[in-house]
C-alpha cells in the first residue's frame, strides 16, 4: 500500500513557502528549526524529489516544490473542513483555557485559529497568568485546561513540548558586560528565576535583580531597552534580542517542558477537544523522539 503524505509536514512546508525561510517557518508552526528541517527531509524522501533550492539564506522552491505547494494548500484546507464538518457542529458551549503570557503571542494564534474553525459554536475564554497561578485556578474550578511551563509538580501533567531556555540581551546594547549583571526576571515563585540565579551563583557572576514582574511583556521590554538580561524559552525569542552563549560568559541552561493540566473536578468533551488541538498544534516531543530513532 502506498504511504500517504503527512499533513503536518505539508503545514510546515506551506509555512516555509510563505515566509521564505526555515527559521521564520519554525516560529509559525511552533517547532524548533531542527524539527522543521527533519520534517522537510522526510517529505523530500517521501516524494523522492528535491522541493527546495537554497538561495543564500532564503529557501526557494524548485519546480517540483511549486507543484507540491498547490496540492499542499488544498490538502490542508480539506483536512480542516473535514474536521469542522464531522466534529464542529456537535459541540457548543464555553471552554476556559489558561496560558502563561510568555507563550500567549506565539501559541494562541495557532490554537485559536484551528479550534474556532473546527468548533465555530464554542466560546473560548483565555486567561493569561503565571503557571503557579493557573494551577491554583484549576484547583478552584476556574479553568478547564491550563498550559503550564513547569512540570515541577506532583500533578498529572501531560508534557507535549520541550524548549531550550536561553539567556538574552539587547542586540543594540552591551548590558551583558555590566558588573554586577542587571536582571529582569519573574516573581519569586517563577522556576526560571530560580534557574537563572542558581546558574549565575555557580559561576560566581555578580548580579542584581533590577526588574521583577509576573508579566513577560514587562521583563522583555526591559531586555529590549538595554536595561537588563533575562532568560526566555526558544520559541519566545523576539527581533532585537541577542542570545548569550558560554562564549559570552553565560552558562548553558536546561531545557524546559511545557504540558497540559486538566480540571479533574469537571471533565468535558469541549476540554478534550481543545486539548487535542493544543497538542497537535504545538507538540515537538514526538518529533524529537522520532529524530533520535
Amino acid at each position: 500500500m502506498t504511504a500517504l503524505i503527512d499533513i503536518d509536514q505539508l503545514r510546515t512546508f506551506i509555512a516555509i513557502a510563505e515566509t521564505g525561510s526555515f527559521t521564520k517557518a519554525a516560529e509559525v508552526v511552533h517547532k524548533t528549526q531542527s524539527a522543521v528541517s527533519m520534517q522537510m527531509k522526510r517529505l523530500e524522501e517521501r516524494l523522492n524529489k528535491p522541493i527546495f533550492a537554497r538561495d543564500g539564506r532564503a529557501s526557494k522552491l524548485t519546480d517540483d516544490g511549486d507543484r507540491l505547494l498547490d496540492y499542499a494548500r488544498r490538502i490542508v484546507k480539506l483536512n480542516l473542513e473535514a474536521l469542522s464538518t464531522f466534529s464542529g457542529p456537535e459541540l457548543s458551549g464555553r471552554v476556559r483555557l489558561g496560558v502563561p503570557d510568555d507563550y500567549a503571542d506565539r501559541y494562541l494564534p495557532e490554537i485559536m485559529a484551528r479550534f474556532s474553525r473546527a468548533y465555530p459554536g464554542v466560546e473560548l475564554t483565555v486567561l493569561c497568568e503565571p503557571s503557579a497561578d493557573l494551577l491554583r485556578r484549576i484547583d478552584v474550578n476556574d479553568l478547564d485546561l491550563a498550559i503550564i511551563t513547569t512540570t515541577e509538580t506532583q500533578r498529572n501533567v501531560e508534557p507535549f513540548r520541550q524548549e531550550r531556555l536561553l539567556w538574552v540581551t539587547s542586540v543594540r546594547h552591551a548590558t551583558h558586560t555590566e558588573n554586577p549583571l542587571p536582571l529582569a526576571l519573574g516573581k519569586q515563585t517563577c522556576s526560571w528565576r530560580r534557574i537563572a540565579l542558581e546558574h549565575l551563583e555557580r559561576t560566581g557572576r555578580p548580579h542584581r535583580i533590577l526588574y521583577t514582574s509576573s508579566n513577560a511583556g514587562a521583563y522583555v521590554a526591559a531586555v529590549l531597552a538595554g536595561l537588563s538580561v533575562s532568560i526566555v524559552p526558544e520559541s519566545t525569542l523576539r527581533p532585537g534580542m541577542r542570545v548569550l552563549t558560554p562564549a559570552d560568559g553565560f552558562p548553558e541552561l536546561p531545557y524546559c517542558r511545557v504540558g497540559l493540566v486538566r480540571n479533574t473536578h469537571e471533565s468535558s468533551a469541549l476540554a478534550d477537544a481543545l486539548a487535542e488541538h493544543i497538542i497537535s498544534s504545538l507538540d515537538n516531543l514526538s518529533e524529537t523522539a522520532q529524530a533520535a530513532e
